[in-house]
């Protein structure tokens, strides 16, 4: 048998519809076996060949997704079920994820595999998984009704297709509030050749907005007001920095499933856009920038050269992102900061230093008349440096009280010479041991 012809009755057999049912599951596999064909009629698949060793995305905060090998099939176990989110070192929400995890755990393949999703729902209705921006088979889209039945409480679906493209996707429950509530995750397929210019580093984030009312853990799913703003699922401070070595090449993939956009900025350095939810883009397209705007249910990807030394900023510029809920710091007492005293703030912030606990830094100087100046306070008492909480090997070296300012829709891009970078390399080899 040719290899053309293995290929065509390998991509015509798809497991559609789950492990309820014999007749169901080969019902699908008929239908799949017509897509499939359509498929590689239509010249989408490339040809196979050789793939590089790719980079592996990193997603701070957010674990991989393992998988194990059924002949020439890579298997993904996905659970999706609720799950406890730290958010922040004093703020914990009741949320829905996979596999113990909000964001899902990261699924990496590369461009040409075969992969096989075993979903299992222990959530406590019935949910279904899409693959947002992979061209696959209609029955394995993941809509209810239309493509697929359900998948009640307590049953498995499984998901296989053939990944031809390349690029930055994301799975999700295909239901406006679960989404909502944390149901995405990263689907990364990295291409069978690698990228020109090669780069060094490859970061993942993705957005989220959350609206927690003062003493509630769950999520106003229905909500259009925002009070929690996380990347990879916590908020900065307890946002993992970002490590380059100086003189590498850095790529961030950004996705965004929430109801805002989000204009990301880089501090200190110029990047070009290579990608988005549809693949890279063609080189020609490349222009420099430091704000990319990422739309709802988008990836945007950029790359840039770390020339220059220093702890950089990356945070979505809606100033009312760059912060966390200024009305339940205290749970349920509220913090009205246009309403405040400088002895006022000391005393609440004291209070929850105490709770977590942590040293309360006193915030930054102000004028001795300031009380008496219209507008006044703004920041002037939001600073909440707790350094010593989220103290890891990526934040060795920053300086004291760093943190005091890193509040919502932050982390940072820390560009260190080879000296420190392999420093703090050392210290996350002895913390893993």
């Amino acid at each position: 048998m040719s290899g053309s012809r293995r290929k065509f009755f390998q991509d015509a057999t798809i497991f559609g519809a789950g492990l309820l049912g014999l007749s169901e599951s080969l019902h699908a596999g008929q239908e799949g076996r017509v897509a499939g064909s359509r498929q590689l009629r239509s010249g989408m698949r490339p040809e196979s060949g050789p793939k590089n060793v790719y980079v592996p995305m990193v997603t701070p905060d957010v674990a991989d997704l393992p998988h194990e090998m059924d002949g020439g099939v890579k298997v993904f176990r996905l659970v999706a079920e609720p799950v406890k989110k730290k958010i922040a070192p004093f703020k914990t929400i009741d949320a829905w994820g996979f596999n113990g995890s909000c964001p899902g755990p990261t699924i990496q393949v590369q461009q040409g595999d075969r992969v096989r999703v075993i979903l299992e729902n222990r959530l406590p209705e019935s949910t279904t998984m899409h693959w947002h921006g992979l061209e696959i088979p209609i029955e394995q889209d993941g809509v209810p009704y239309i493509s697929q039945k359900p998948i009640a409480p307590g049953e498995k679906y499984v998901y296989e297709f053939t990944v031809h493209q390349e690029g930055t996707f994301f799975y999700h429950g295909h239901s406006a509030m679960q989404e909502m509530i944390g149901q995405i995750g990263f689907f990364v397929a990295h291409p069978e050749k690698d990228y020109k210019p090669h780069a060094d580093h490859d970061y993942g984030l993705i957005l989220q907005e959350w609206a927690v009312l003062p003493s509630n853990t769950v999520p106003n799913t229905a909500s259009m007001e925002f009070n929690w703003l996380t990347f990879n699922g916590v908020s900065a401070p307890m946002t993992t920095p970002l490590l380059a070595r100086l003189g590498s090449r850095v790529r961030l993939r950004i996705v965004n499933l929430g109801m805002d956009h989000h204009p990301i900025h880089l501090h200190g350095n110029q990047f070009v856009l290579t990608g988005t939810e549809g693949g890279r883009a063609p080189e020609s397209t490349w222009y420099p920038m430091n704000t990319v705007l990422v739309g709802v249910a988008q990836a945007r990807v950029v790359e840039f050269e770390a020339k220059y030394p220093g702890s950089w900023m990356i945070h979505c510029h809606l100033p009312h992102h760059m912060m966390n809920s200024m009305m339940d710091l205290l749970r349920d007492r509220q913090i009205q900061t246009a309403d405040q005293t400088e002895t006022k703030a000391m005393n609440q912030m004291m209070s929850l230093a105490k709770s977590v606990p942590f040293e309360h830094v006193h915030p930054s100087p102000v004028a001795a008349n300031a009380e008496s100046v219209p507008g006044f306070p703004q920041d002037a008492f939001m600073e909440m440096g707790m350094d010593e909480v989220v103290e890891k090997p990526e934040t060795y070296g920053l300086p004291k009280n760093w943190s005091a300012g890193m509040m919502g829709m932050m982390t940072m891009m820390r560009v260190l010479p080879d000296k420190e970078y392999d420093a703090i390399l050392a210290r996350k080899k002895t913390q893993e041991s």
